[in-house]
């Protein structure tokens, strides 16, 4: 193709009522009130940067409570063998009552979610709510921030808030580590668990080599990796339960 070539675009305007393209699964673990009973939450609004993430999660949901309460949770990654594990927790609300905006779209009260799963439940090292011990990948969290969504328009404001949180533990199976290394996963072991447009898949086999991956990983090491090591220091594995 030369600068002279007309290219033909071939976009539709649409309006889906959802723009969830294809992110990670994440079981997000948190403790309820009583301090006791772990809630387990299927969500993918997430990101990271660095050994930062960004977690969106309805406001009145048990979830958000738990993080405004107690400032602690694991992000646990399913992989894509985990995929009915994960759905068993579908339509389901740590919530009692459950609120009305999730009943309409057929929510119920579960006051056992890791047993709903068929997970078991670990203890963690630095935070009270336990790990996922099936989930390959297992992160360890405190809220260091909170943000509002949508507070621009007031049909939509108080609805969503978005969490910071800061990682200040990564466990993982051994079976995704890169051979020869101590702190890298490998991606061609690792296949995360992806919701799209309310879908499950699985990741396929690489299609092309990143150029990206020619920079040393070592080189965005950022300064909440050091900071972490002091994360749980004296304290040992926490003893929790469902």
């Amino acid at each position: 193709m030369t600068s002279h070539d007309t290219i033909t675009v071939d976009h539709t305007r649409i309006e889906p009522g959802i723009l969830y393209f294809g992110t990670p699964v994440v079981l997000l673990s948190t403790l309820d009130e009583d301090g006791v009973t772990a809630n387990l939450a299927p969500m993918s609004s997430a990101f990271w940067l660095g050994w930062r993430c960004m977690l969106g999660l309805g406001a009145r949901s048990q979830t958000a409570r738990n993080l405004l309460r107690d400032r602690e949770c694991v992000l646990n990654l399913p992989d894509d063998g985990l995929a009915a594990a994960v759905d068993r927790l579908a339509l389901t609300t740590g919530r009692d009552p459950v609120p009305a905006g999730k009943a309409e779209r057929g929510y119920r009260h579960e006051g056992d979610k890791f047993g709903r799963a068929g997970l078991t439940p670990v203890a963690s090292q630095t935070v009270r709510p336990p790990r996922a011990a099936q989930c390959p990948v297992a992160m360890e969290a405190v809220v260091e921030a909170t943000h509002p969504l949508a507070e621009d328009d007031p049909e939509q404001r108080g609805g969503i808030i978005v969490f910071e949180v800061r990682v200040q533990r990564v466990l993982v199976h051994d079976a995704i580590r890169l051979p020869g290394s101590t702190d890298r996963i490998d991606p061609d072991r690792w296949r995360p668990l992806i919701m799209s447009f309310q879908q499950l898949y699985g990741l396929g086999p690489r299609v092309h080599e990143s150029t990206l991956a020619r920079i040393p990983e070592r080189m965005y090491r950022g300064p909440d990796i050091a900071r972490s090591r002091a994360a749980g220091a004296g304290r040992g594995a926490l003893d929790t339960r469902q």
